[in-house]
């Protein structure tokens, strides 16, 4: 199993997430934060806690919405000497460096210490995962996520698709002719997802008419950019021809 491993950004929104190797999550929540707040004042007790994360396609496209995660589990604060490996952890998987240091006390060069860190490193125990995407629905055991890895086109698929959308419509167009039976006049492509297996795509036939979506696999799993190349460039060819 594999899986995506983003981050938010927000007001009271973890600035990023990661997955430890025992399958719990650490975020790295606001210091003010409710979670924060209500982690801290639980003290040694189990606060029982869900995250709900949403995959959003990142281009318009009908019924944005690719999936939802929802992790059920007990929050509690990564204190002692848990700490240091949580943050190595972080560190290395997201570029949350500058925060990492102030989930401590300031300096006194810093703003006054109000007795409550800026940033606070938590942990979610996981109990039960549900997930309803565009593969379909299922439970996860947790074991599956401490032993999934992030897809290695994670980081580069948002970029990716935004680029198909905006500067090759054309190569989209003639992915048509690998539809088969599907294949008819008036449909218009736009990718939904790609992955290191291959390419989603959504295609529509107009206002008020149903969209379908169509998976073009590649001839073998890619594992960086320039596997996915090759594996694109085999792709629109078959489609030309």
């Amino acid at each position: 199993m594999w899986t995506r491993d983003q981050g938010e950004c927000g007001t009271g929104a973890p600035a990023a997430r990661t997955v430890t190797p025992d399958g719990d999550v650490i975020l790295l929540v606001p210091g003010e934060s409710a979670a924060a707040r209500a982690a801290a004042h639980a003290q040694d007790d189990d606060l029982p806690a869900v995250i709900e994360i949403t995959d959003v396609a990142p281009v318009s496209v009908p019924h944005r919405i690719r999936g939802r995660a929802r992790l059920a589990g007990w929050l509690t604060p990564v204190r002692g000497d848990d700490r240091a490996p949580c943050a190595a952890l972080m560190a290395e998987r997201h570029p949350v460096g500058g925060l990492l240091g102030l989930t401590e006390s300031p300096d006194a060069d810093d703003a006054p210490y109000t007795g409550r860190p800026a940033w606070m490193l938590l942990r979610l125990e996981v109990g039960e995962i549900s997930v309803d995407d565009l593969w379909g629905a299922e439970r996860v055991d947790p074991e599956e996520l401490a032993a999934a890895e992030p897809d290695p086109m994670t980081a580069h698929e948002a970029e990716l698709l935004q680029h198909l959308a905006s500067v090759h419509p054309e190569r989209l167009a003639a992915l048509c002719g690998l539809l088969g039976s599907r294949q008819a006049a008036g449909l218009t492509p736009v990718p939904l997802a790609l992955d290191r297996l291959g390419l989603r795509v959504r295609f529509t036939r107009g206002p008020g008419l149903a969209a379908f979506d169509a998976r073009f696999d590649f001839p073998e799993p890619v594992a960086d950019v320039c596997g996915l190349r090759r594996a694109m460039r085999s792709l629109f060819t078959a489609a030309a021809h």
